[in-house]
């Protein structure tokens, strides 16, 4: 009987699961992110007055979310299909460019039509990434 060239190959008993190493980039991009996240929506909060705490602490929150939302995405991204990454990336981008364009005063239509219209084109532009380079 014949086999089809890319049959897998068994290991044997010992074989082992490859372990994942995170890399200092894993952790360093959402921190960075998060803190500059932070930084902008104090920014926009602070509306040209001195600093005050309430920004402060607006800012440390919501870089703190962002970074968080970051990294759980990297640590489930690898079990997500096309599809469904996209669509958390999408999500995630539509949702904070959504909440700092409500930190300029503006009507929550705008802020939610931005902040739809930046995630839809997050996902489009993701969706095609990852199905281009398809293995």
């Amino acid at each position: 009987m014949t086999t089809h060239a890319a049959m897998p190959r068994r290991r044997g008993r010992h074989a082992r699961a490859r372990v994942r190493h995170h890399t200092v980039l894993a952790w360093a991009v959402p921190l960075v992110l998060g803190v500059i996240y932070g930084f902008y929506a104090a920014f926009l909060r602070r509306d040209g007055g001195p600093g005050t705490m309430d920004q402060l602490v607006l800012g440390l929150v919501s870089g703190a979310a962002l970074a968080l939302l970051c990294l759980a995405l990297a640590q489930v991204q690898g079990a997500l299909t096309h599809g469904p990454r996209a669509l958390a990336y999408g999500v995630l981008t539509a949702a904070s460019i959504g909440f700092l364009v409500s930190l300029t005063d503006t009507s929550v239509l705008r802020s939610t039509v931005l902040g739809l219209v930046v995630g839809v084109g997050t996902f489009v532009t993701c969706f095609y990434f990852l199905y281009s380079r398809e293995r």
